[in-house]
């Protein structure tokens, strides 16, 4: 998977929005107003994915290439390399971990709103 891969996934789910609050190195995916994944464009080999704390850790043994969040809370987030063995479907159910975790800390209102 690649960068563009990366976003067209993202921007699939509902209710996800794109933008660049970093600066413009750092592509954003929000849902909620909440991100849920980062990007760094200057390589586009990676992204930064929310993670429930016992699964990023069980992540991290398994896989060489999850690390603990480049700039991010470590406890909550994981650096996830794209050129590596992992599968799209890994990466996808990655993607999919850190949005649904987001989209359930959302207000019960917000969710409606969002159609959840």
């Amino acid at each position: 998977m690649n960068i563009e891969e990366l976003r067209d996934y993202c921007l699939q789910k509902h209710g996800v929005t794109e933008g660049f609050p970093f600066g413009e190195d750092t592509l954003v995916f929000k849902i909620g107003g909440k991100v849920f994944i980062l990007a760094g464009l200057d390589d586009g080999n990676r992204f930064n994915a929310k993670c429930d704390p016992e699964l990023a850790v069980e992540l991290r043994e398994q896989h060489d290439e999850v690390k603990p969040g480049y700039h991010m809370n470590k406890t909550h987030w994981n650096t996830v390399y794209m050129d590596g063995s992992l599968s799209v479907k890994q990466l996808h159910e990655m993607v999919d971990h850190s949005y649904n975790l987001v989209f359930n800390s959302l207000p019960k209102k917000i969710q409606e709103e969002l159609g959840g």
